[in-house]
């Protein structure tokens, strides 16, 4: 979508809540909005290749690598409002490893999309396990949706935790422990 598409519709939408645009507070608030929403959307435009950039490098490791507290910010598909939270992301190396920062990109690939938490909590094992070739890896999310704080049932400490667990980690149980227990 151009810039100029999504400013009118913004335009719009302002306008159809009983707002003057002509206000000095909201006269480039459609343009300002429109820049967030492509900032916010960017992921539909970004390419996993490039963004691991051959960030592979061959090891004889194989334990558990785990990247905690990846902050995490979406929104929701259904109200585009955002959700905000941490991911924690574990794998056991075949024979490569990826560049730490690599996973984190990774993440914001598939956050700044328009989401649901447990398809992005999905997206992102499953890319990461493509590319390193991992005997198995495990993506946690734990984040709050605005949309359930700020409209709706209105609960303001709610949060949502979801889990992918492939290869090794859904197969062993033991696994799975070591890597709930190192992210607590």
């Amino acid at each position: 979508m151009h810039d100029k598409t999504l400013e009118e519709a913004y335009a719009s939408i302002i306008e159809s809540t009983g707002e003057d645009l002509n206000r000095p507070g909201l006269k480039e608030t459609p343009a300002r909005a429109a820049k967030a929403m492509k900032f916010l959307t960017q992921g539909y435009h970004q390419d996993i290749d490039k963004i691991v950039n051959n960030a592979l490098f061959p090891t004889t490791s194989s334990e558990m690598v785990i990247v905690k507290n990846i902050e995490l910010y979406s929104l929701c598909e259904h109200h585009l409002l955002p959700f905000i939270g941490k991911c924690h992301v574990a794998y056991l190396p075949s024979e490569t490893v990826i560049g730490l920062s690599k996973i984190a990109r990774i993440v914001d690939v598939f956050a700044r999309r328009l989401q649901i938490q447990e398809h992005l909590t999905q997206q992102i094992a499953e890319t990461i396990l493509e590319i390193t070739g991992a005997r198995g890896v495990g993506v946690i999310i734990e984040a709050q949706h605005m949309c359930m704080m700020m409209r709706g049932v209105e609960k303001q400490n709610s949060s949502m935790t979801t889990s992918c667990m492939l290869g090794a980690f859904r197969e062993k149980q033991s696994t799975r422990t070591e890597f709930l227990s190192l992210i607590n």
